[in-house]
């Protein structure tokens, strides 16, 4: 099952067509992308089952975050040995660091992104989870069963406000409004082969710059929703961005970051892409 939000409603996406689900359940179901986590398997069951109307062509551009307004963004840094490696950093054994991403920086799948002045502007693609069910103290096994699904996402930072200061702002460096893309929609986890190897690209202005597999994620979705709802609740509708793969501008030598014009495409295997342009 694949579910967007196409212009602030909820969706389902059948064959490339759009379904509205407010007006296919006849109001069972609310037209707020966000609210239907707190409903998730009841709405699961629902779509399994329900007669559903034939759905309508939609634009890419009119996509929004299939998760707009989570209560709690959780991202996680140097999850990949490589990208640890190329930030000079050891990989982590104990759970990686935790940062958040503010709800103001998240936005759809087609988005023009403002470049912060006299910022360095980075890219990293990455797998995106969103919880379908609380998660409390659950086990690595049963962690699946939190997740709704899948997306695509973009931790967009400010390199020079990351890193600046007494102590770094990571928060805030990956905060800027556009940098949380995610989408093009959220796809359930029962439609990949296996969830826990998808593979992600990231290219600039055609140039592929990043490629990689979420098998070689230090700690897997299972493992992260396990580690994380260990120490906090995971939420219905709650975002984890998982970490990005090698390749990163701060990484390279010369370092090279996003400047006006640039178009930066990221792609998930099974799910779909994103496409950011930035303007100065």
């Amino acid at each position: 099952m694949r579910i967007a939000n196409l212009s602030g409603r909820l969706a389902l996406v059948v064959d490339d067509q759009a379904i509205d689900v407010e007006q296919a359940s006849g109001g069972t179901f609310a037209a707020d992308p966000q609210a239907v986590y707190e409903r998730w398997e009841e709405f699961r069951a629902w779509a399994a089952g329900a007669d559903l109307p034939a759905g309508a062509s939609f634009e890419a551009a009119d996509l929004g975050s299939p998760a707009p307004a989570p209560r709690q963004t959780l991202a996680i840094g140097l999850n990949y040995r490589d990208h640890a490696a190329e930030s000079g950093f050891v990989a982590p054994d104990g759970l990686p660091p935790v940062f958040t991403k503010y709800v103001t920086s998240i936005s759809g799948p087609v988005t023009e992104v403002a470049l912060p002045p006299g910022g360095h502007t980075d890219w990293e693609v990455e797998l995106v989870a969103v919880i379908g069910a609380r998660a409390e103290k659950v086990s690595e096994t049963d962690a699946w069963s939190h997740a709704a699904g899948l997306a695509v996402g973009q931790d967009i930072s400010e390199r020079v406000g990351q890193l600046a200061g007494p102590a770094p702002q990571f928060s805030l460096g990956k905060s800027h409004p556009g940098f949380a893309p995610i989408g093009p929609w959220l796809v359930t986890p029962d439609e990949f082969g296996n969830p826990d190897d998808l593979e992600l690209r990231c290219a600039v202005n055609g140039e592929e710059v990043q490629k990689g597999r979420t098998r070689d994620l230090i700690f897997s979705v299972p493992a992260l929703i396990a580690g994380l709802s260990a120490v906090l609740p995971l939420l219905p509708g709650d975002v984890i961005f998982t970490g990005t793969p090698a390749g990163v501008g701060l990484g390279r030598d010369p370092q090279r970051f996003l400047g006006h014009g640039d178009e930066l495409v990221s792609t998930i295997e099974g799910i779909g892409e994103l496409r950011q342009t930035f303007v100065g």
